[in-house]
């Protein structure tokens, strides 16, 4: 027994075994330390989370907070006037789910809340709310609503955030940006931004009216895509492919673009020159597209969309 505790081979085993025992402890800590600092920045104070309106954004915010670990059911509230969505938001997640909002404040006035109604619905909600001046941080994901109108509607309110999310956020890959008041607190924006970050990457806006850049370029960009996405697949039918395979072959090729650009340091416009070979096909390609100055298009439909975002915001912040 000896002999054989003693050969060369046990020994590298022995000391490889405790090399990964340390390394597997070592990567336990970081797992530990990782969801640990990702609770922390939610519960630096106790925080509990109201959502006032409870449709498919909302509801993917909740499935992401909860998915997260970042907070537990009986942390979250909902307000949804309609009773099957507000049925299906306690069946799927079992969260309390309220009628109205006065009906949510008796126990907790001091939530973040999360405005989650559409940009037509929201002056009504904000004034029937029951909030109390600055005693909520509240976040707006309303398009177009602009802060000193939700203000106004709220009583004078100033911790506000207004955030712009996108559509992938219904499964974790979204992108939103966030637009904060002066009286808001370092502490309120981690906070705002942990709730944001539950659905995809977020991104801070200095200046307000920047905010309807944000929603002509992520909150709208999806559908960009979509109709770039419906292009090619008509291109693939009428040139013969079947619809199935047309499908598949324009999917793949978006998402693997995708990902080459979010993983290459190169600029996209290096990444497309790699692809357009002199004399080739996609040179032929491309020559037509600036031919129909579809690039130009593109960039008019983008100023067209923030040019709708003001007028909404105008149209909808009137009394």
């Amino acid at each position: 027994m000896q002999e054989w505790r003693a050969c060369p081979d046990r020994v590298v085993l022995e000391k490889h075994a405790s090399v990964f025992e340390q390394a597997n402890l070592f990567g336990q800590f970081l797992v530990s330390f990782r969801f640990s600092w990702r609770l922390g920045v939610l519960a630096a104070n106790l925080m509990n989370i109201t959502f006032i309106g409870g449709g498919n954004m909302a509801s993917a915010m909740i499935g992401g907070l909860l998915d997260a670990g970042f907070c537990r059911k009986e942390e979250l509230r909902a307000v949804e006037i309609n009773s099957e969505a507000r049925a299906k938001l306690k069946q799927k997640y079992g969260i309390a789910c309220f009628a109205r909002a006065h009906e949510a404040w008796a126990a907790r006035d001091d939530d973040i809340i999360v405005f989650a109604v559409k940009p037509q619905q929201m002056q009504e909600a904000a004034r029937n709310s029951g909030l109390a001046a600055n005693a909520n941080l509240i976040v707006s994901i309303a398009a177009g609503i602009a802060l000193a109108s939700l203000s106004r509607w709220l009583g004078g309110h100033r911790h506000l955030i207004r955030a712009m999310p996108n559509t992938p956020a219904l499964i974790g890959e979204g992108v939103t940006g966030l637009y904060a008041l002066p009286d808001v607190t370092e502490n309120e924006k981690k906070n705002a931004e942990a709730i944001l970050s539950a659905v995809g990457p977020t991104v801070w806006i200095s200046d307000q009216d920047q905010m309807d850049a944000v929603t002509a370029v992520s909150g709208s960009g999806p559908a960009y895509v979509f109709y770039f996405i419906e292009a090619v697949e008509e291109a693939a039918k009428q040139l013969g492919l079947p619809l199935k395979t047309a499908h598949k072959l324009a999917l793949q090729t978006f998402t693997g673009a995708v990902k080459l650009a979010l993983t290459s340091a190169e600029p996209v416009t290096v990444l497309r020159e790699r692809v357009t070979s002199k004399g080739g096909t996609t040179e032929r390609a491309l020559a037509s597209m600036e031919a129909d100055r579809v690039k130009d298009a593109i960039v008019r439909a983008v100023k067209a969309a923030a040019e709708r975002s003001r007028e909404l915001g105008d149209e909808l912040g009137k009394d």
